[in-house]
């Protein structure tokens, strides 16, 4: 293909030549930090005021001197340029541009798809922009959209994210065409016929049900709690460790303070330390076992006394900075005498407190003697549990974990006596404008806790200082899991964490699913959900606009969801002759029989008839929004004046049951249902196990259970019968 138009090019913008980027985006920059040029072939905004904390390195840095092409590398600038400042006057007139500033990520990701087609476009043989049309648009298009091995065969297709990027690329070169200098695609362009680069790659509606996956069962019950024994047991043990790290940094390292760098043999030092590790009985410091494998290979024998011996530690507290060779020869013999009487050890974690195992079967030392890289990665391995209890508890962001700094923790709260209220300060980024917008987070205490332990872990714990800044979470977990699943993590018996992904964003939709759909499920064997729930709660009503709000938003969208699916799981059970049981199921048949006459085509007075499950389930909406889950039965609270519960509390006006008051063998809105039968069984199970238990004497006791195993054995007796009652009639 040859150029179709040219266009005068000296090298410089017309419209943006010596612009300072970062004054015409907008954004600040420290004084003593050298400013981005528009000239420069790589702007970098990495000390941009109120970037946020999550933003990876990579993305502060914009390299155009990939775009081999002068043209086009100038092209490629004034793009991005007037995608940061909007508000220039050359920008502003354009009718397609971008009226609001792009965020530096997106940029950025706008940068890389430039490249990548400018790229793309040199392969085909293009030399010039004003040649595009729409085959080649569309060939581009193809390109990105599918996956293809190293012979060319596709072998998959690329996400809708992906294709939305190819096509955003050639629709901006359209929008901003005026304003390039150097090259510009012909006037009379309109790829796909004008259509936006969402509708192009078919991009699902946004209305569309979340994709994101919760993190399986068989991961979240062993994850957890593994983390939460962390961050209570290990977690105290854990800081005192990392001190011990720390102190032997300041003071055995190469880099301490007051060594000696002369070579004379410091046998008189080296006396009096060994003399004082033979007198307190202290075994020497150990070799890690890949600088064992280094003497080995420079010569030293296997049996060798000092093979494992840190003879540079000792050096450099006997004030040496290392320990040369030729001092062998005269420090020998005092050296194997002391490794003789004392031994060799690893430094840290020797004397270790004893502690209860996981699973309660035995008490041994918290952790065994280790290396500093061990002590290092033990510490990590706690840090990062604290993670997992904080973003799994909290459903907080990953951007607003990131945000948290040291002193984030406010002052605990006694509304009532007992009663405590835990917040956390940190910033919205999602949404919000640069900077972020400072927010609370109402936590339950051992969120609180965590985020305490992993303070008192920080190696510089100076308020304001990220707490644990930028992270890849998924590296860290996968470091957990293997540390849990390894004879480390088994000695304290935690389960094995099976194989599969966890990523923040599946801890936050599991917690939302769990609180909507699960109130007795995994996570709340481990951590109380009623709790969470208030403190969600709290949280949106010390702040409507805030994070929390929207973690709540989510929670009532699946509640509803769910609400929906029981009740009509409910109604197809009693279609098929499963009733339900309970004081509150002749009331809960009526209305499922009402239901069952509507949709009755023969029934019918008018022509239309309604069968279809959306249909269906408009029907059920208003019966779903007063279905409330019990702990063994559903609450359907459709009049409060009827509540037990709200007749015990004497709150006969409250708009919402108290499910943990329910009686539900005695409320006229409770009823029991198949899935309520295991639960009931089990209680009747461990209830008479209790009374075979029970002494001669213990009359007052043996009447309350008794009467609790009969009422048990009742609600089972009630469930099978509705259960069956259909196929015994017919």
């Amino acid at each position: 293909m040859t150029t179709a138009a040219s266009y005068a090019f000296g090298g410089r913008s017309a419209v943006f030549a010596d612009a300072d980027v970062c004054r015409e985006a907008g954004l600040s920059l420290p004084d003593t930090v050298r400013r981005p040029l528009f000239e420069d072939d790589a702007w970098d905004f990495t000390e941009v005021v109120g970037l946020p904390v999550h933003m990876a390195l990579s993305l502060r840095h914009f390299d155009f001197a990939a775009i081999t092409d002068l043209h086009w590398r100038l092209v490629a600038k004034e793009l991005i340029l007037a995608l940061l400042a909007p508000r220039h006057p050359a920008v502003a007139l354009l009718p397609r541009a971008y009226r609001t500033a792009l965020h530096l990520t997106s940029c950025a990701g706008r940068l890389d798809e430039l490249v990548k087609f400018l790229t793309w476009l040199g392969g085909e043989g293009v030399t010039s922009l004003a040649v595009i049309d729409t085959q080649i648009c569309e060939a581009y298009l193809s390109y990105r959209r599918y996956v293809t091995d190293e012979h060319g065969t596709v072998i998959g297709e690329q996400s809708p994210g992906t294709r939305r990027r190819a096509a955003q690329v050639v629709v901006d070169l359209v929008s901003y065409r005026e304003l390039f200098t150097a090259d510009r695609v012909p006037a009379d362009l309109r790829p796909w016929g004008g259509a936006t680069a969402t509708a192009v790659a078919e991009m699902p509606s946004g209305r569309m049900e979340n994709k994101t996956r919760p993190v399986e069962d068989a991961i979240l019950q062993p994850m957890l709690a593994a983390a939460l024994y962390l961050v209570s047991t290990l977690g105290p043990h854990a800081v005192g460790l990392a001190g011990q790290v720390r102190e032997a940094d300041r003071t055995t390292s190469n880099k301490a303070r007051g060594l000696r760098h002369d070579t004379r043999i410091p046998l008189t030092e080296f006396t009096d330390l060994l003399a004082e590790y033979r007198r307190t009985c202290t075994p020497l410091p150990m070799l890690a076992d890949h600088h064992v494998a280094d003497r080995l290979v420079d010569g030293w024998s296997p049996d060798d006394p000092l093979l494992s011996v840190a003879t540079g530690v000792l050096a450099r507290q006997a004030g040496a900075r290392q320990f040369w060779t030729r001092w062998m020869r005269s420090l020998r013999g005092p050296l194997e005498a002391a490794v003789a009487e004392v031994g060799v050890k690893e430094v840290f974690g020797r004397d270790a407190a004893e502690i209860t195992t996981a699973d309660a079967s035995s008490t041994l030392a918290w952790t065994t003697p280790l290396h500093r890289l061990q002590a290092v990665a033990l510490v990590g391995i706690v840090r990062t549990a604290a993670v997992i209890v904080l973003a799994t508890v909290s459903g907080m962001r990953a951007s607003e974990l990131m945000e948290l700094r040291i002193g984030c923790r406010r002052m605990s709260e006694e509304p009532a006596s007992g009663l405590h209220r835990y917040r956390l300060t940190s910033k919205v980024v999602k949404g919000q404008p640069l900077g972020g917008t400072d927010d609370e987070w109402v936590v339950i205490e051992p969120v609180y806790r965590a985020v305490e332990l992993a303070e008192n872990l920080h190696d510089a714990p100076e308020d304001g200082a990220l707490l644990f800044g930028r992270f890849a979470f998924t590296v860290r977990y996968r470091w957990f899991r293997n540390w849990v699943s390894s004879p480390a993590g088994q000695r304290l018996g935690l389960a094995p964490i099976p194989e599969g992904q966890v990523n923040l964003r599946m801890l936050r939709r599991t917690l939302a699913l769990e609180m909507a759909y699960r109130p007795g499920g995994v996570l709340a064997s481990k951590i109380h959900m009623k709790h969470i729930a208030v403190a969600t709660t709290e949280g949106y009503a010390s702040r409507p606009g805030g994070a929390q709000a929207e973690l709540l938003s989510e929670v009532n969208k699946h509640e509803s969801d769910r609400n929906l699916d029981l009740v009509l799981t409910e109604f197809r059970n009693y279609q098929q002759g499963i009733l339900p049981a309970g004081p509150g199921a002749r009331s809960l048949t009526e209305f499922f029989a009402s239901i069952d006459e509507k949709l009755d085509a023969t029934a019918a007075t008018a022509p239309k008839t309604q069968r279809s499950d959306r249909d269906v389930l408009n029907l059920l909406t208003k019966r779903a929004k007063v279905l409330h889950l019990g702990p063994a039965n559903y609450c359907w609270f459709t009049d409060p004046s009827r509540a037990l519960c709200l007749k015990l509390a004497g709150t006969p006006t409250a708009d919402r049951p108290l499910v943990g008051m329910c009686d539900s063998a005695r409320c006229p809105q409770a009823t029991h249902h198949p899935c309520h039968r295991p639960v009931w069984a089990e209680h009747a199970e461990r209830t008479g196990t209790f009374l075979g238990q029970l002494g001669t004497t213990r009359k007052t006791e043996r009447t309350r259970l008794q009467a609790d195993y009969e009422r048990a054995l009742r609600v089972v007796a009630e469930i099978d019968a509705a259960s069956t009652k259909d196929e015994e009639s017919g």
